[in-house]
């Protein structure tokens, strides 16, 4: 069964409340909702969402001060955000990804924009999940192997070699050189990714031409 996505909304607008409560419910999400930014604070510590569709322009706290306080605690600083914003200045939009937020989206906004981009997020971030685990896994057989690989040079310091030590050295070996490629391929995948560095870079040179 798959796990239902948990998403928290802040805003200070009722109407975007209730319209994104009534959207992202009917399309299986589970929805929690927050007025102001000390408000969704609190039901973030409670409801520890999958993803955070938050406004800037918040009372009590703002959309970029909740940010900063989420990205400061290790228990939170991974949860994907999502800005809604009425600041259209690519200033704004600048110190949002600075901060750590995944996306900026600026008002007014289509329903649909806002879906595609709140699915992109979540894929990207559960890509980077499977990512780090398989990279944790990787590392757990490298040492493995260099384990295995003491213990048949002791059995063979021991009792010499034999087919059976030569059978199993030829498979550790096989077996390293396939998670060796398989990392590689990791690293060029990243490396041909366009990542927040170049889309950084790219938002300052526009900065610079106004």
């Amino acid at each position: 069964m798959i796990k239902q996505k948990k998403i928290l909304i802040a805003d200070d607008e009722p109407v975007n409340l209730d319209f994104f409560d009534l959207m992202f419910t009917k399309l299986g999400f589970d929805v929690e909702k927050a007025k102001d930014g000390q408000e969704a604070l609190e039901k973030i510590r409670k409801f520890h969402p999958d993803l955070i569709l938050l406004d800037n322009v918040m009372p009590k706290m703002t959309g970029f001060e909740l940010t900063k306080i989420l990205k400061s605690e290790a228990k939170y600083k991974d949860i994907p955000i999502v800005m809604l914003s009425a600041l259209d200045d690519v200033r704004d939009k600048v110190e949002g990804f600075e901060l750590g937020v995944d996306d900026y989206i600026t008002k007014p906004f289509n329903f649909y924009e806002v879906l595609a981009r709140i699915k992109a997020v979540l894929r990207n971030r559960e890509i980077y999940t499977q990512l780090v685990m398989a990279e944790e896994l990787n590392n757990s057989l490298k040492l493995l192997l260099k384990r295995v690989t003491k213990t048949i040079d002791d059995l063979e310091g021991k009792h010499g070699k034999s087919d059976n030590t030569n059978e199993l050295r030829s498979c550790l070996t096989e077996m390293e050189q396939k998670i060796d490629k398989t990392i590689v391929h990791w690293e060029d995948l990243k490396k041909n990714e366009i990542g927040l560095d170049s889309i950084d870079t790219e938002i300052r040179n526009k900065m610079k031409e106004e």
